[in-house]
């Protein structure tokens, strides 16, 4: 999101176009000594940046570290919507979900499952409405390996397990890296106005994006402005301490 955030300005000023453009804030770690002061001052400054936006924005995403942080933990009691993106590698499900035997059998949950479920018995304590836990297949290569359907399998058993949903998610396009280097996506992308010429590839892509958008299920009274507002913008993520990005003109 830092990326993107900082490239994009440039890329439309450059190009003389009119991009929209989220508003990005980063909360790092604290640096005090004593862990409760850290853990405070840590609360204080993610609530602070949230209240600065909360009343501005369709939704505010928070993109945090793979790490087992105070900070982290914060987030996910703020969250309405959790998304996770796997990537196809067959050890990715035990890294994150579960400790899986050598016949893909669950055995338990893996620590980040556990503290999600911690993180989700806090909302519920807190009177929050229930975290939607979406699962994502990241990088989906085209063709269709043994080790592609053995993720399916293992996937679809940790859900059942661990209590998340899966959504498809984006397949490996090189037009994802090629934007990303220059701070867009394919919704930035349009016809006519002297842009570049979309081919059916990318008619493609941009309709995975928007059918994740789709899967991920947003509430009811606001699915149908995120959806649309997708169409013109989106961002691709990647973690540094916890960051926060936010879609313009409406409410977290």
């Amino acid at each position: 999101m830092a990326a993107t955030s900082r490239t994009a300005p440039l890329i439309a000023k450059r190009k003389d176009v009119d991009l929209p453009m989220p508003v990005h804030a980063a909360v790092p770690l604290s640096a005090l000594p004593d862990r409760a002061a850290a853990e405070a001052d840590e609360r204080a400054r993610f609530e602070g940046a949230l209240e600065e936006v909360i009343g501005a924005v369709d939704f505010a995403i928070v993109d945090t570290p793979g790490s087992d942080t105070y900070l982290s933990r914060l987030a996910h009691t703020w969250a309405d919507t959790l998304l996770t993106p796997l990537n196809e590698q067959l050890h990715r499900p035990r890294s994150f979900g579960a400790r899986r035997s050598r016949h893909a059998q669950i055995v338990r949950p893996s620590i980040y499952a556990e503290a999600v479920w911690k993180q989700r018995q806090l909302r519920a304590v807190q009177g929050g409405r229930p975290v939607d836990w979406v699962v994502m297949r990241n990088r989906l290569s085209s063709l269709a390996a043994r080790n592609k359907r053995d993720m399916g399998t293992v996937i679809e058993a940790l859900a059942r397990r661990i209590g998340f949903r899966t959504a498809v998610g984006l397949s490996e396009r090189v037009i994802y890296k090629e934007l990303f280097l220059n701070g867009l996506t394919l919704l930035d992308l349009k016809r006519g106005s002297g842009g570049p010429s979309l081919t059916l590839s990318h008619v493609a892509a941009r309709q995975e994006v928007r059918d994740l958008v789709a899967a991920l299920n947003l509430p009811a009274t606001r699915c149908g402005r995120a959806i649309g507002r997708a169409r013109d913008n989106a961002s691709h993520a990647r973690p540094a301490s916890c960051r926060m990005n936010s879609m313009p003109n409406a409410q977290v």
